[in-house]
């Protein structure tokens, strides 16, 4: 899959250098209105104190805005906090930031990088389909299919539906998607574990957000090098082994 040319901004990067500030982040992009510090805290898990050093770091680099609520009481007046809007931002710029923090900053003493990668990949597939204007789940299979199949070609896979029969595959309840550019190439050849993991994780938070039929998702990455193939099949309720 090609690689692209578009650098990172090196700011954002380091600012961004570890899984917990991109969390804080996330909250606050995925909030409709403005957070003190401890809502953030309760949702990531984090202590308060370890959130405002945290949210420092983001307003120095302007990826979050601090406002001072008023009071009509005496006390300490209360802080909120919401995410810079990013006009001119598209959705696979962010995610491919999101790729390079996951593949630099997980490896760096977090337990278990590829849970993290897939839960951070879930929400922000979730994150993703809460944008599609006319999101009213439950969707059918075919439906769901089709959402990711759009799903991907906006964060830029460039993706085409692959002929199960020509792969090998024979069950008529399995599709195939094949993913011919990857945004995040070089940091997926070095640390593919991490990033397929955020990529299964994109794919099943969506299906999750659309109330989509249980399905299992597998991902067989580089099966050439500009290729790899996202494998979907309908999965029986109660079977024990589904994905979803």
């Amino acid at each position: 899959m090609t690689a692209s040319a578009e650098p990172i901004d090196s700011r954002t990067h380091r600012v961004l250098s570890g899984v917990s500030r991109v969390a804080v982040l996330e909250v606050l992009r995925a909030s409709p209105g403005s957070m003190d510090v401890q809502a953030i805290a309760a949702q990531i898990g984090l202590h308060t104190n370890t959130v405002r050093s945290h949210l420092d770091q983001l307003i120095e680099a302007d990826l979050v805005q601090r406002a001072v609520q008023p009071r009509r009481t005496p006390g300490r007046p209360r802080l909120l906090f919401r995410a810079t809007a990013q006009p001119d931002a598209e959705p696979a710029d962010s995610y491919k930031v999101l790729a390079e923090i996951l593949a630099s900053g997980i490896r760096d003493g977090e337990p278990a990088p590829g849970a993290v990668a897939a839960r951070a990949g879930r929400r922000w597939g979730q994150h993703l389909e809460r944008g599609v204007g006319d999101n009213i789940g439950p969707v059918d299979s075919d439906s769901a299919f089709d959402r990711i199949v759009t799903l991907l070609d906006d964060v830029g896979f460039a993706p085409r539906i692959g002929d199960t029969r020509s792969l090998g595959t024979d069950l008529e309840a399995a599709k195939v998607i094949e993913m011919h550019r990857c945004p995040f190439y070089d940091v997926a050849r070095q640390n593919t574990d991490i990033i397929c993991a955020v990529h299964l994780g994109l794919i099943q938070g969506a299906l999750d957000q659309m109330l989509a039929p249980p399905t299992n998702v597998r991902l067989e990455p580089f099966v050439h090098p500009d290729l790899c193939l996202l494998h979907l099949e309908s999965a029986v309720i109660d079977s024990p082994g589904a994905s979803r």
